[in-house]
């Protein structure tokens, strides 16, 4: 395996105490890695730490220990502008598409691409155009070029993912971050966004991480699958060698007193 793209080393995120209780531990100890060119899945229960591990990956989250690295850079501690730009390698992907309805489909992608760019009028709202080329071809690699003049709302709910990936994508970043981005979708259209995500690992050299809550898309479209579990990896293997009850065991219901926050 190459050199990895992110590393997470003893990922610790604890969230403040309500009222008399401790908080709610929801990272404890998650180690992993991604490299460039594989699409890794992870899998759990809702609560056990996904989404918040994601969100610590991605500097949106600041963990309450351990590290978080991109390209070699320790990225945990950064803020401001350092965080800003250290953030442009990582595209985010949630599960709703959060597109601006009423603007155009290319007008969404362009969105992705400020980021690289300081200006009064970028600072004003106004986007920047001149990476229209770029936003183009970002839309022709989800296969939805044709729908760049269409305004956002008139867009499938499929649709309106694709094009979330291409504002990902716009970024022109190392890795894309998926947050269970089938959830809302139908089965065709879940079927397709992952072949995407698979395709733009595999051909573009991007490292995809994706919290998924289907075992079976995991197992058909995953280079590796990560079992997470009360804030823990606890399996890491390629699909042919992750077992059922391996799988079933990350879904059973825990005492309330052990959950731990999403």
């Amino acid at each position: 395996m190459s050199t990895p793209l992110i590393e997470v080393a003893d990922l610790a995120m604890r969230f403040p105490a309500r009222g008399r209780d401790d908080g709610h531990l929801a990272l404890n100890g998650a180690t992993m890695t991604l490299a460039p060119g594989e699409l890794v899945v992870v899998l759990g229960a809702n609560g056990c730490g996904k989404s918040t591990m994601l969100r610590c990956i991605a500097g949106m989250l600041r963990p309450t220990g351990g590290e978080v690295r991109v390209e070699g850079q320790a990225i945990s501690g950064l803020s401001g502008r350092t965080l800003t730009e250290a953030r442009m390698a990582l595209g985010m992907i949630f599960q709703s598409a959060h597109l601006v309805k009423r603007r155009s489909v290319v007008a969404n992608v362009l969105a992705g691409t400020l980021g690289r760019h300081r200006s009064l009028g970028i600072a004003l709202g106004k986007l920047p155009h001149q990476e229209t080329p770029h936003a183009m071809a970002c839309l022709d690699e989800v296969g939805l070029a044709h729908f760049a003049p269409q305004r956002a709302g008139t867009l499938s709910g499929g649709q309106a993912q694709r094009v979330s990936v291409a504002r990902a994508l716009a970024q022109r970043p190392r890795a894309l971050l998926a947050d269970e981005p089938v959830a809302s979708l139908d089965p065709d259209a879940a079927e397709e966004l992952m072949t995407l995500l698979r395709r733009v690992a595999h051909q573009d050299g991007l490292g995809v991480l994706c919290v998924l809550h289907q075992p079976e898309l995991a197992r058909r479209f995953a280079d590796r699958i990560l079992g997470m579990q009360a804030g823990r990896i606890i399996f890491n293997h390629e699909p042919r060698h992750v077992r059922d009850n391996e799988v079933s065991a990350l879904y059973v219901k825990r005492d309330a007193s052990q959950r731990l926050a999403a």
